[in-house]
């Protein structure tokens, strides 16, 4: 097998003529000669170099509305032969079929099409044949054929070439085939995820996969796939690691339950929240979320849900934080925030976020849909025949949209739109609801008239009970124990009120 081979025909055939003008010019330079079609052929003509039209060799026109232009054996023979084939090499000059060394195509944006909001008709003629089976071929046959898949691939193209003399080996064709191979199962797994309607099927395709200095642990490699810079806009700071990636997630979650609410601010740490307030200013919020554990919020991740300004950065600047994430910032703030160069702050852009959540579990995938309730006063059932004054009622709200983001089991203790303390990830209810009372302790919160909310049932009244004689007038939970009449009996007789939401909120 002869490692290095030399271009002597290209067949070029693209969409979007994006950088092309240097391949082209560079391959006429070394007297290589070019088949095109159409548009592609208008525009290497009009740089003044000659194209011989692919319809010239299969004695074809482009036809039924350009749906049928290369599909042609004379197109495929020519990528497809083996040149060390006898039989295909005598094939080859039988039906005399050239030879094409080099393909360059990219494929119909299927994906923008979809994206656009473009009716059916228009989505399915985004539907890419052949420049998807010239693909497919010219990388099976990377042996004897160059495949240029995609746009991206240009400048590497250009850099084999050029260094290469007009020629490029088995190692630069099979890694050129591999990113080619990448694109059409991209394009199709795209094409099939807009058809597909059943939960039965998973296919993903994700690229740019973003190299992190390591994982969890500095002995895990990490990755991360997906498009950060279309979510944020980074004004600071150093590379975010797996773990911020993982409390910025848990943060923007958080923060969508209080999008529309007065200013709030919370502190996550290890993608629980420590800290957070709604306030009548992000300055107090701010420095009443911090109130709820300045200890923990030492390296955490702080995100308001409205703009940042001096005040607040001024209070902020004092705290050692990993992240801060804002919708939009002063300028002043964000000249005092940006004087620690390794704090990374974040601009959050109005994106929409996947509705399905993926992880790996044993040899297989979990999916399950995104947790989209969020528990509301309409939908709340006082069980008890104290009823909640409004105020605890919208402080069980704020408790219960915490709650709803916080690891299981969990207990959150809040007051005045302010949390006072949660018990998160406990083996038992009990356990995290004295977590909490224990926290909210240390921290000299005064639980009298404090809301507990929970994201599971009682299935026996020693929360109510402990959370009661720790000060706490209102509880609500989703309900559903068989034995949920001795949690409400025990509020009745005690004047607690609780509401049922009737959905739990569990987050393992």
């Amino acid at each position: 097998m002869n490692s290095s081979k030399s271009i002597q025909s290209a067949l070029i055939s693209v969409f979007d003529k994006t950088g092309l003008e240097p391949i082209v010019k560079a391959l006429h330079k070394n007297n290589v000669t070019i088949y095109s079609t159409g548009g592609t052929e208008s525009f290497i003509k009009d740089l003044g170099i000659p194209v011989v039209a692919v319809e010239d060799v299969t004695s074809y026109p482009s036809i039924l509305g350009g749906r049928v232009k290369t599909l042609h054996p004379k197109v495929f023979g020519g990528i497809l032969n083996r040149q060390d084939n006898p039989t295909d090499v005598a094939q080859m000059e039988e039906f005399e079929i050239p030879q094409i060394d080099l393909v360059i195509v990219d494929l119909y944006p299927f994906e923008k099409t979809v994206a656009s909001g473009a009716v059916e008709a228009d989505i399915i003629e985004k539907i890419d044949i052949g420049g998807i089976s010239l693909i497919r071929a010219a990388a099976k046959n990377f042996k004897d054929t160059v495949i240029v898949a995609s746009v991206d691939e240009y400048a590497t193209f250009l850099k084999y070439y050029t260094e290469g003399n007009g020629a490029t080996t088995i190692e630069e064709r099979k890694l050129l085939a591999t990113k080619a191979f990448h694109t059409s199962s991209h394009y199709d797994t795209a094409i099939f995820n807009y058809f597909n309607t059943e939960d039965t099927y998973l296919k993903m395709s994700i690229d740019n996969a973003q190299v992190l200095r390591y994982g969890e642990n500095p002995h895990q490699k990490g990755l991360f796939f997906g498009d950060f810079d279309k979510m944020f806009t980074k004004l600071n700071g150093k590379e975010l690691s797996y773990n911020n990636l993982l409390d910025v997630d848990a943060a923007v979650n958080l923060m969508s339950e209080f999008k529309h609410d007065q200013p709030t601010f919370a502190i996550l740490k290890h993608n629980n929240a420590c800290g957070i307030a709604t306030r009548n200013t992000m300055k107090e919020a701010y420095v009443d979320a911090l109130a709820g554990d300045p200890t923990s919020a030492f390296g955490g991740v702080l995100i308001a849900n409205g703009n940042i300004d001096l005040a607040t950065a001024e209070e902020i600047h004092n705290l050692f934080c990993e992240v801060v994430i804002a919708p939009s910032y002063d300028k002043e703030a964000i000249d005092l925030l940006e004087e620690k160069k390794n704090r990374i702050v974040l601009v959050i852009n109005e994106i929409a976020l996947p509705e399905k959540q993926v992880r790996t579990c044993l040899n297989g995938i979990l999916v399950q849909d995104k947790n989209n309730i969020t528990d509301t006063k309409q939908q709340l059932k006082n069980v008890t025949t104290t009823e909640p004054t409004e105020e605890e009622i919208d402080d069980l709200i704020f408790a219960s949209k915490i709650c709803k983001h916080t690891k299981s089991n969990t207990i959150v203790l809040a007051k005045n739109k302010q949390l006072c303390a949660s018990g998160t990830g406990q083996t038992s209810r009990v356990d995290a609801l004295r977590q909490a009372i224990e926290k909210a302790t240390s921290f000299e919160f005064d639980l009298t008239g404090a809301v507990m909310a929970s994201d599971a049932f009682f299935p026996f009244p020693d929360c109510v009970e402990i959370a009661n004689k720790a000060g706490v007038t209102a509880v609500i939970q989703p309900g559903g124990s068989i034995k949920d009449e001795l949690s409400i009996n025990y509020c009745n007789e005690n004047n607690v009120s609780m509401v049922f939401t009737g959905t739990r909120h569990f987050k393992h």
